[in-house]
């Protein structure tokens, strides 16, 4: 009886134990405090070993072994997901585990407007989604591959329509740029091919013509107006003579006026140096002034100058001699406007 009694103990004592034990065990595995402040990023197709590399290297976990081994009880090891993490001080193995496993899979409304550039494009997507802006950028100065998307560097902001989408944040570089050749080839739908059709230009003839138009509008209901009147150029072969166009030339969108040195600037941008439309839009172009375009206002206007009265609207002529009447009262209001300054 006495030998039982004392085997129960032993037994009940070693069935404490390995609960204690285990209950420790499971403590410093998932639940003991084993990280640092860092961000973790993951590319698209990290192993696991990778991934405990980095960790390891950047000093993010203080105790790898029990990481390692909180990993493959969670199953990470098989299911790594790609993402930029924040890691916190202090967290636990289960905490950042969890994290990595649920990965970063979830929409971005990306909104851009009012974009001239590509600069000022890279600058909208800096820090919005996994991958950096110096990545996209790598791939929208390799000429081969903007050639393999239908465009050439001149056409490429063609390809960017501003607008607001939603965009996986997960996203690789050139998985971006496919998602926007989806949005141009459903933007280009085929009513609006009718249209360009129509006035005998290709979609993004009409988006360059579209990112002057802009330029020269602070009206939106004269945007249809001022297409109408460089598709009446256009037609008649007479150069589009485009401030705007001048301004990319010379490198400076702020010119108050153009002087006679701005005009002799040797570019194909230069409408009043070169006939016909410039090599590619001059700026990102809005889905409503592209439409300004292909719904242009028919009328046979040849020339339009800034009204007057300042208000940013323009006077429309179809005679070079009533179009100089006009650029007359606006100097004349132009110089007395400078007199009381």
């Amino acid at each position: 009886m006495k030998k039982l009694r004392i085997t129960i103990i032993i037994s009940v004592l070693l069935i404490f134990f390995v609960i204690t034990s285990a209950f420790v065990a499971r403590k410093i595995i998932f639940f003991t405090p084993n990280t640092t402040f860092s961000t973790l990023i993951i590319p698209k197709n990290a192993t696991f070993n990778q991934v405990m590399d980095s960790l390891s290297k950047n000093n993010i976990i203080s105790n790898i072994k029990t990481f390692k081994i909180a990993s493959k009880i969670l199953k990470y090891d098989k299911n790594v997901m790609r993402g930029r993490y924040e890691i916190n001080a202090n967290e636990t193995n289960y905490q950042v585990i969890k994290r990595l496993r649920t990965g970063q899979h979830y929409p971005v409304a990306f909104t851009f407007n009012n974009v001239r550039t590509l600069s000022d494009f890279l600058q909208k997507i800096a820090g919005k989604f996994l991958f950096s802006a110096q990545e996209l950028q790598k791939l929208l100065e390799n000429a081969d591959y903007i050639c393999s998307l239908g465009f050439t560097k001149e056409t490429l902001p063609a390809l960017f329509i501003p607008d607001t989408y939603q965009i996986y944040y997960d996203i690789d570089a050139d998985e971006f740029v496919e998602k926007f050749q989806t949005f141009y080839q459903n933007f280009w739908n085929e009513k609006r091919l009718e249209q360009a059709h129509a006035i005998s230009l290709s979609p993004n003839e009409v988006t360059t013509l579209a990112s002057i138009v802009e330029e020269e509008n602070y009206k939106e209901f004269e945007k249809p107006i001022i297409a109408g009147v460089y598709i009446n150029r256009l037609r008649i072969g007479m150069r589009l003579q485009a401030d705007p166009t001048v301004k990319f030339a010379v490198g400076d969108v702020t010119l108050k006026r153009i002087l006679y040195k701005h005009l002799e600037t040797d570019s194909p941008y230069n409408t009043y140096m070169y006939a016909g439309l410039p090599p590619g839009p001059i700026r990102f172009p809005a889905p409503s002034t592209i439409d300004s375009v292909l719904q242009y206002t028919k009328h046979n206007y040849l020339y339009m100058c800034a009204k007057e009265d300042f208000s940013g609207a323009h006077n429309f002529a179809a005679t070079l001699s009533e179009h100089e009447r006009n650029a007359t009262k606006y100097r004349n209001a132009l110089n007395q406007l400078n007199r009381k300054n």
